[in-house]
């Protein structure tokens, strides 16, 4: 009597282990079977590689996914609420990314500033808004990760204002340089 309790017991985790044993196996396989037929399709056919690899590894992907989640349903975990735990975190990264968009991209202007080198400190710039208006206009004193700071000069040749300019801007518009020691003033 004793063993047929200690059978029936054990009987439910090994026939979840058996499941779960048996989805793996079947994923496995169907990966495998998968990944020959896309390899005989390619022969037959001219396929680029560009696109063979992609195809391969979305299969495989989308296989072991599937496979993943039906491991998780068996041990108790419940499909929907997995679901709309990997929907939220997908929201708030995609929130969270056009977020630091702009931050990313100063950070990346800055880098092509600094390797590029469309312009150095001292450098007389202007950004050039329209054929119309009037842009940003100064001499560069400084180059940080986001801005490039800017001094006003007068006609004088007296300094003015700084202007901090997104390093972005000096990619998204045109920039007129003058570089040396004959650089014209600003009016």
């Amino acid at each position: 009597m004793e063993e047929i309790a200690l059978l029936a017991e054990w009987r439910e985790p090994l026939l979840h282990g058996l499941q779960i044993l048996l989805i793996l196996l079947i994923a496995w396989a169907l990966q495998r079977l998968l990944a020959r037929g896309i390899t005989r399709l390619a022969e037959r056919y001219p396929l680029p590689p560009e696109l063979l690899l992609p195809l391969r590894g979305g299969m495989r992907w989308l296989i072991m996914g599937s496979a993943l989640l039906m491991v998780l349903e068996r041990l108790g975990v419940s499909a929907t609420v997995l679901w709309s735990a990997i929907t939220g975190f997908a929201a708030v990264a995609a929130v969270a990314f056009f977020a630091i968009w702009s931050v990313l991209s100063n950070l990346f202007c800055a880098l092509l500033i600094f390797t590029v080198g469309p312009f150095r400190l001292g450098d007389l710039v202007e950004v050039i808004e329209s054929a119309d208006k009037p842009g940003a206009k100064g001499r560069v004193v400084a180059i940080n990760l986001l801005y490039t700071t800017l001094e006003e000069v007068n006609g004088e040749g007296s300094t003015g204002a700084l202007l901090q300019v997104p390093n972005s801007l000096f990619f998204q518009k045109a920039v007129r340089r003058w570089r040396g020691p004959n650089l014209p003033t600003i009016s």
